[in-house]
């Protein structure tokens, strides 16, 4: 199985110049990090996953990038694929399209238009029909959101298939990865949860009469600080999204304990990995060296 230990940029992300984030793409690329994905947040302050991504796509050669995730329901599938088809010709082919339902949160649901009760349907609808606009030649559909009759998108990707992550632990959520995704990847999750939920999405995935998910595609984000502590705003966060769960079970207090962590993980089933700092450092080389040596070995 191969092991593949990429970078997160979160939501409250301060790397939104030029200088910042070309140094943090140039060192992972350097490095030997797989991949850079960018959180969503139309309020926060990182930057916009698909101008992010189109950035980075030209700045680096081999980097791969996504992001982790981006909102679905509330935009235009056409438009979409279209995006993410032009992303992977223009990197040849290092493009993860990652998708969810968005926060929770309902000035978020504003800035897409939707109530919170549609988000489901609309993504139900929509990433399949993203998927034929990627793989087939004409589409046409006929559903309660998208009428389409004899669209194409051009370019196609270079990645054939493209292969679609998905993220979430609810148990609605797990559903959809088996009916609907490529690849699974959650945050705010236990080696615990990673072991129960495999076999669920298998199951889903063989009740929706598809192929279980390549067991190379579960992966994790993994959220770390790096002085011990646990800021209460993560807490509060972690409460908030996993009331069962304790903070400390999820995030990892310093890089040294991010190597025996990622063991735990592989041990269950996962094998793709984002490492995100919950404060962002002052220096980027410094944090990403040391990151390297802490994690980086575990590729293969």
């Amino acid at each position: 199985m191969k092991i593949r230990i990429g970078f997160g940029l979160g939501t409250r992300s301060e790397a939104n110049t030029p200088e910042i984030l070309g140094k943090i793409a140039t060192s992972l690329e350097e490095l030997g990090f797989d991949s850079l994905w960018f959180s969503e947040r139309v309020a926060g302050t990182g930057l916009d996953p698909l101008v992010a991504m189109s950035w980075i796509a030209a700045k680096t050669e081999t980097l791969k990038f996504g992001p982790s995730v981006m909102v679905l329901p509330g935009r235009n599938p056409v438009l979409l694929a279209k995006s993410f088809a032009s992303l992977d010709r223009i990197s040849n082919g290092r493009v993860l399209p990652a998708f969810g339902l968005g926060a929770v949160n309902l000035g978020e649901h504003q800035a897409f238009g939707l109530e919170r009760n549609d988000r489901s349907p609309w993504f139900d609808e929509a990433l399949p029909l993203m998927r034929r606009l990627w793989e087939e030649d004409v589409v046409s559909h006929s559903g309660q959101r998208f009428q389409l009759s004899d669209v194409r998108i051009k370019p196609k990707p270079i990645q054939q298939p493209l292969d679609i992550w998905l993220g979430g632990i609810a148990p609605s959520e797990l559903k959809r990865v088996g009916r609907l995704g490529d690849g699974w990847l959650p945050s705010f999750c236990t080696p615990d949860d990673i072991a129960k939920a495999i076999p669920q999405i298998d199951e889903h995935s063989m009740g929706a009469g598809r192929e279980v998910i390549d067991r190379e595609h579960f992966g994790v984000l993994i959220i770390y600080t790096t002085d011990g502590s646990i800021p209460y705003q993560i807490i509060k966060a972690v409460q908030s999204r996993r009331p069962e769960v304790r903070a400390e079970d999820i995030i990892v207090r310093s890089r040294k304990e991010l190597s025996a962590r990622i063991q735990e993980f592989v041990e269950v089933g996962a094998s793709k990995f984002i490492l995100t700092p919950y404060v962002e450092p002052e220096d980027w080389e410094q944090e990403l060296n040391c990151l390297a040596e802490e994690a980086l070995h575990l590729q293969n």
